[in-house]
């Protein structure tokens, strides 16, 4: 009796620490949806002459009003089916893009997702492409360039923009873009001078202040880079703060990641550049590239082509651009992990639900009767194991107590119970073993795709990618105050937590009364520790436990032996 209150004043100090210090592993680890950098050296290291654009003098204390900094700068319109804005004559930079088919929030009048702004506007961030000022002089950061060609730039009309300088040499910068979020440079140097010069190419993304997107353990969110074969996620802007992180590779791209969005300069994916991520003043981070010089005769011109892609990292976009346009591990720009190989397969099935019923809930409640069906038959070996086990445990405490004081033999004994009943104690383990990978998979891809952001179920769930909005606590928001954030729970939590109750409840009575506590008061824990997570996965869980009622009450048909109560 003793031991069993020690039992329960443990468990009870156990839980109350999942219970408070939950919502600080989470934020650090499991990030909810809507609320080691290492310097690479993948080649020889040297010495990188970078752009002589320098993140300072874009990085503007001074804000103006973002219509105003717009106007006061000639440009050039965009318009396409998926994104809207205009190019900065004044310095050739893509500086303005609206994403026309994502609202900043489910509100009927949300205005769209703005993805890039000028330079002295709020949240300034934006594209550049030039040459390096090495053995040639190129126009001026701040040079307005000539159009030609077309007024606004769609995907059947390019846009060109040209500028000369003192020694002959014309600049040309062609800027195409496709259906989606990327767009082509192509820069091209005509020498009308009388000496030989040297021409390199550079690009540039430039952004004030980091993401108001967390950043995690699971989901990074900052600079990226792929280089040298592999994808490199930097977990913070702190080592860029103390020192900028060079790299030299052959193919490849760089740039910033949000949760959702995505800006990558890409340069010709078989020439060889060096890269950087530095850091400017007025808080402001720049990632760019610089191709090595090739030199260019009299009379010659050379032209480079490089990509710029800027928008939602859509998984289906992205895998196109890898696999068929050859960008090089530009799907790693979503943080799958380690189980990534889970993840893309749950993601294209759960997508493909989707597209056939029309409802992202829906096809989550099909995605879970899925995964319970192909776990049906292992369920029932763990039911047909937790009958056999059930019935050794009485022959098991009379071995424990014969030799409680001796640990080692009891061993031996309960060892040699197992094997003379056939018994596996740890068969009954491989379905929840199982269900963390996967459960691990769905967290993931409903917390990484912009798939299911803002995605409607029912009712006031208005967004399956966000926590459960409406809690009880306030009497759903008539009462004006707002509940603490560890106790506010909402409706959809509350019946996690019921429908866990009725299902331990199913279970076979424990006969230890620390393990009957534990049981009763888990469920309760648990809807807590939920609470915060996403919608969508909350309603897995649910389907999930009341399909493991069903299958409860179907085994316990087949296995009326897990019914029958254990005596001492």
């Amino acid at each position: 009796m003793k031991d069993d209150k020690q039992n329960f004043v443990l468990f009870a100090v156990i839980a109350a620490l999942i219970l408070f210090g939950w919502p600080l592993i989470q934020g650090k680890f499991f990030p909810t949806a809507n609320p080691p950098v290492t310097k690479i050296e993948g080649g020889k290291t040297k010495a990188i002459a970078n752009p002589a654009a320098d993140p300072a003098a874009d990085g503007a204390a001074a804000i103006g009003d973002r219509n105003a900094v717009i106007a006061s700068t000639p440009r050039i319109r965009i318009e396409t089916p998926r994104v809207s804005g205009s190019i900065n004559l004044k310095g050739a930079r893509i500086d303005d893009l609206v994403l026309k088919g994502y609202d900043e929030t489910v509100a009927k009048n949300s205005p769209p997702i703005r993805l890039l702004s000028p330079a002295g506007a709020p949240d300034a961030y934006f594209a550049s492409f030039g040459w390096r000022a090495q053995g040639l002089t190129p126009p001026a950061a701040d040079a307005v360039w000539t159009p030609s060609g077309a007024t606004t730039l769609t995907p059947t009309t390019p846009v060109t923009l040209d500028a000369t300088n003192a020694t002959g040499q014309r600049f040309r910068i062609q800027i195409a873009v496709d259906q989606d979020y990327m767009f082509t440079v192509r820069q091209t140097v005509l020498n009308a001078g009388t000496a030989p010069v040297p021409v390199a190419t550079y690009g540039l993304v430039n952004r004030v202040g980091i993401s108001k997107d967390p950043s995690s353990m699971t989901i990074h969110v900052g600079p990226m880079s792929v280089d040298n074969g592999g994808a490199h996620y930097r977990p913070n802007y702190k080592d860029i703060d103390e020192a900028a992180q060079k790299f030299t590779t052959t193919g490849g791209w760089l740039g910033f990641t949000d949760k959702y969005w995505l800006t990558a300069i890409i340069p010709d994916q078989g020439q060889a550049f060096d890269g950087q991520f530095r850091a400017g003043a007025n808080k402001a981070y720049q990632a760019d590239y610089a191709l090595q010089p090739k030199q260019v005769a009299p009379g010659q011109a050379i032209t480079q082509t490089s990509r710029f892609f800027a928008g939602a990292k859509e998984v289906r976009l992205l895998d196109r651009y890898t696999d068929q346009q050859g960008v090089a591990k530009l799907d790693y720009a979503i943080d799958w992990g380690w189980f990534r190989i889970v993840e893309k397969p749950i993601f294209y099935y759960l997508d493909w639900l989707f597209r056939m019923v029309g409802n992202f809930g829906v096809a989550i409640i099909l995605l879970t009767v899925t995964i319970r069906g192909l776990l049906f038959p292992i369920a029932q070996r763990q039911f047909k194991s937790m009958a056999a086990m059930r019935a050794v445990q009485p022959k098991m405490k009379a071995i424990q107590e014969k030799h409680k004081d001796d640990k080692v033999r009891m061993q031996q004994e309960v060892m040699a119970l197992y094997k003379a009943e056939g018994v596996n104690p740890l068969a009954g383990c491989a379905p929840t073993l199982l269900q963390i990978p996967i459960m691990y998979a769905l967290y993931k891809v409903l917390m990484l795709t912009i798939e299911m952001r803002h995605q409607p179920f029912v009712a006031w769930i208005k967004d399956l990618s966000a926590p459960d909005p409406l809690t009880p606590l306030n009497l759903f928001g008539l009462l004006p105050f707002t509940p603490p954030h560890m106790i506010a729970i909402g409706i959809v939590p509350i019946i996690l937590g019921i429908s866990m109750y009725f299902q331990f409840k199913l279970n076979p009575t424990p006969m230890d009364d620390t393990q009957k506590q534990v049981f009763k008061l888990l469920p309760w824990v648990l809807m807590f520790v939920m609470a915060p997570f996403a919608v969508g996965l909350q309603v897995y869980w649910i389907t999930s436990n009341c399909l493991t009622i069903i299958q409860q009450k179907l085994l316990y048909a087949r296995h009326p032996g897990l019914k029958v109560p254990v005596t001492k």
